[in-house]
């Protein structure tokens, strides 16, 4: 009987403790490595979220950068780390995408990541140089199967956002346009200013000024819902390319192996972080909606998903790292 009950003592202790431990996580202060450059949305969206989590986790939640190398610095640091809760990752579609054109990339997104939740989606526009004798998405079509392969678009690189979202277009638009790659966005964006290429595919929050001041023409919009920044500007799903949809996405991951009650409590923080009023309306007035996943499940289905679907349009479409 003594030892039965020292047995039962035992593992009661055992229990307690788990409790606590679950219950006072974080006991100290949480990373979010961004391993993108500063300024950019992963960045802004990352430490706005954090400032609200440090308020409602009782603990501080910093933003620390790691750029480079199309984000595996960063990336490849936090899959070593321990899989605590105290080490995240904060990632956008390219997480999802670079393992299936980077041969030697050094993680598996499903396998040595486990998801948290999104924070938010972006809408891209389409944009025209205004010479560009096309007003909207049918004309844009209808001019580039007249002119097969003579359309030259931006991209900020091989399996970047834009470069991606161009290829869905045109593969199911039918048509076929010639890529002129940049070291990144901007330049992109200043050039297609310029008149010396056609046309890209960016974010609704970095072309939306070039938009209302009339430098660029927006065609559609990536989404399935309208952009509240151009209410007047139809989907690209509207404008007869059925079923399109590619949006921005950022979210958080964290080292596989962490536990689903820690990931479990920090998903429901995020969910209330971007639920405050004053926090959405800052990003959503540049074009940013904040979002948060329903549940773990559907975020790493989410995730699982994409990693699927990037690799099968690699493969047909022939994007690579060069």
């Amino acid at each position: 009987m003594k030892r039965i009950t020292i047995a039962f003592t035992t593992l009661a202790l055992a229990a307690a403790a788990t409790a606590v431990f679950g219950q006072a996580y974080p006991t100290k202060p949480v990373r979010i490595i961004n391993p993108l450059a500063a300024g950019g949305n992963v960045d802004i969206v990352a430490r706005g979220v954090a400032e609200q989590l440090s308020k409602s986790l009782g603990q501080q939640v910093l933003v620390e950068n790691r750029p480079g190398s199309s984000a595996l610095i960063g990336t490849r640091y936090v899959k070593t780390q321990a899989a605590d809760g105290y080490t995240l990752l904060a990632i956008a579609n390219t997480f999802a995408r670079v393992p299936a054109i980077i041969a030697d990339a050094g993680y598996d997104p499903i396998k040595d990541f486990i998801g948290i939740s999104q924070t938010c989606d972006i809408p891209m526009v389409l944009v025209v140089n205004p010479a560009l004798p096309v007003k909207n998405i049918r004309e844009l079509i209808a001019l580039a199967k007249k002119r097969p392969g003579e359309l030259t678009y931006g991209t900020s690189g091989n399996g970047g956002t834009g470069h991606v979202a161009t290829e869905m277009f045109a593969q199911q638009a039918g048509i076929k346009m010639m890529q002129v790659a940049y070291k990144g966005n901007a330049p992109a964006t200043t050039d297609l200013v310029g008149g010396h290429i056609m046309l890209m595919f960016d974010q609704v929050s970095t072309s939306a000024g070039y938009i209302k001041s009339g430098r660029l023409r927006g065609l559609g919009v990536s989404s399935k819902k309208r952009s509240p920044l151009f209410p007047d500007m139809p989907t690209i799903d509207e404008s007869g390319v059925k079923g399109f949809e590619d949006t921005t996405f950022n979210g958080l991951v964290a080292p596989a192996g962490t536990s689903r009650e820690i990931l479990e409590k920090l998903r429901s923080e995020v969910v209330k972080a971007v639920a405050v009023p004053a926090l959405r309306e800052r990003f959503e007035k540049n074009g940013i909606p904040l979002v948060a996943s329903n549940s773990l499940d559907e975020y790493n289905a989410f995730l699982r998903r994409h990693v699927e679907d990037f690799a099968k349009l690699a493969k047909t479409a022939g994007i690579t790292a060069n």
